[in-house]
């Protein structure tokens, strides 16, 4: 008689807890560890030089947290963080340390975010165990505006969030500190629109509004997808930045926000080209791709998709669509990289009228699109 084949674990919901330098990243950790409910969470913190000290402010330091000490968040820490979640599986699954149910990962302010969540979406097994719940960023309402302008970082911080933390609005006590929140604001607004933002101290970051971000429920096992996108809030900002003048020296001016939406059935073919050729142009300035997808093949069941720069988490296909909205929509957040580019390379797969391009050629007759889209 053949033995069944175990069943796999429910994947763990993931939350990263990022943003830069000083924006209270540690604060809002420890007051989220506070709340009973997330007793059974597993905390991972990655410091920045060879003595790490922050993660003695972490209240929950016990066996299931593990300090990642490698130093910046690089392509060097992949080797730590995948060993660390390993360590903390194999103690759960050996019964060393109590079963948890959401592991939380706080980066150095100077990190760059993109190779964790490249590890939590390529990694062969860790995969399987894991997902992805959001991206929390942290912000200073008073040195925000100032970050911005001189760190990089801060920038790619923000524009990947699902959800921004803005901390210390209780210190915008000065005129000068009030007009600058105003500037702060507006930069988010067209920086990360597709982001819900929380007041820290009006008491908006609660664990419910922080970690349930839409991308994975760990209560229904399904995103509430039109939350997660937030394509209403990402539209309304696109319209908005149309009339706004970009400085070429300013870091968040060179980060667009759109969406790609169609009413139209998506072979799988074309959208698989359509990614690839995305990704391969593209792969560095696209900074993240939200999308649910109304297939050719099987529209009934919406495919969802989920990327950061030239990786992409394995499509998840859903039971139903989960609201009345069957369009696909797409939403992506990019450097350097015009919205019309994309539309076009977009509509050239699925088969419909292009504009022209600025030179009187339509996209399908330039010699570098794909000779199968060439007339």
């Amino acid at each position: 008689m053949t033995e069944p084949t175990p069943r796999q674990p429910e994947p763990i919901p993931v939350t990263l807890l990022t943003g830069f330098l000083g924006a209270g990243k540690t604060t809002r950790l420890n007051a989220l560890l506070a709340d009973p409910d997330l007793k059974d969470t597993a905390v991972l913190i990655n410091e920045f030089g060879e003595i790490g000290l922050d993660h003695l402010l972490v209240q929950h330091f016990d066996d299931a947290t593990v300090l990642l000490a490698s130093g910046c968040l690089c392509c060097t820490v992949r080797g730590d963080l995948v060993e660390g979640l390993e360590h903390l599986l194999r103690r759960m699954d050996n019964g060393v340390i109590p079963p948890f149910r959401r592991v939380m990962i706080e980066t150095t302010g100077l990190a760059d975010p993109a190779p964790i969540l490249h590890v939590l979406m390529m990694h062969p097994y860790l995969v399987m165990r894991f997902r992805l719940a959001g991206v929390v960023t942290v912000v200073d309402a008073v040195n925000g505006l100032a970050t911005l302008d001189a760190h990089p970082e801060a920038v790619k911080q923000v524009a990947i969030a699902d959800r921004l933390v803005v901390t210390k609005t209780d210190l915008l006590d000065t005129p000068e500190r009030q007009a600058g929140f105003a500037a702060l604001q507006a930069r988010l607004d067209l920086l990360a629109p597709g982001a819900v933002r929380l007041d820290a101290a009006k008491g908006e970051a609660t664990p419910a509004a922080l970690l349930d971000a839409g991308l994975y429920d760990p209560a229904t096992k399904i995103p509430d997808v039109r939350r997660w996108l937030n394509a209403e809030a990402v539209e309304a900002a696109e319209a908005a930045q149309r009339g706004h003048s970009h400085d070429a020296n300013r870091h968040d001016d060179r980060i667009r926000a759109f969406t790609v939406a169609t009413e139209a059935l998506v072979p799988a073919a074309a959208l698989d080209m359509f990614l690839e050729l995305v990704r391969g142009m593209h792969g560095d300035k696209l900074l993240r791709l939200k999308g649910i997808v109304r297939l050719a093949e099987d529209p009934a069941r919406p495919l969802v998709l989920h990327g950061v720069q030239h990786v992409l988490h394995p499509p998840s296909q859903l039971a139903d669509w989960p609201d009345e909205d069957r369009r696909t929509r797409l939403v992506m957040i990019v450097r350097d990289v015009e919205p019309a580019v994309i539309r076009r390379l977009f509509d050239a797969f699925m088969g419909l009228p292009a504009p022209d391009q600025p030179d009187g050629r339509a996209l399908t007759d330039n010699p570098l699109a794909p000779a199968t889209l060439r007339r």
